[in-house]
């Protein structure tokens, strides 16, 4: 029967777990060498049997694709102009109140899609309705400016 106190057999304990661990190590690395070569073998595969993206080079441009999003509803907002107000200023609006905005008289009106400035125009009145007449058309890259400030 082996004594509790004796400091031999937990050295032996200790080695035999420890060989055991390095045993168990070792075993693992090598099924992980043996797996990933075959998965590297088995799922590489030359570029050449992809589909070419070129859209320049095709047929079946941007025009074509744009049809799938051609019914998506979006918001266009025509903000005359902002302001920031009291709460208290706010309960004590009545019909008729007159609130400054910071836009100017004549001054552009920006049209937003969602939320972003595509354009900017000027209101008319058609058939008693109130529409406008764009002036002028934010492009692209003016738009990506504009993110950057």
């Amino acid at each position: 029967m082996a004594d509790e106190n004796n400091p031999a057999d937990d050295q032996q304990d200790d080695a035999g777990v420890m060989d055991d661990w390095a045993a168990a190590l070792a075993e693992q690395e090598v099924a992980e060498t043996n797996a990933s070569q075959g998965a590297a073998a088995s799922t590489v595969k030359p570029a050449d049997i992809f589909e070419h993206f070129d859209t320049r080079s095709s047929g079946t441009g941007p025009a074509q694709n744009i049809d799938m999003i051609m019914d998506i509803p979006v918001t266009l907002t025509v903000e005359l102009g902002r302001t920031k107000i009291a709460i208290r200023s706010l309960l004590q609006l009545a019909q008729g109140s007159v609130v400054e905005l910071d836009g100017l008289a004549g001054e552009p009106m920006d049209v937003l899609v969602n939320g972003c400035l595509i354009a900017q125009g000027e209101v008319v009145v058609v058939n008693e309705k109130f529409g406008i007449r764009l002036t002028d058309i934010i492009t692209p890259a003016e738009r990506i400016r504009r993110l950057h400030k």
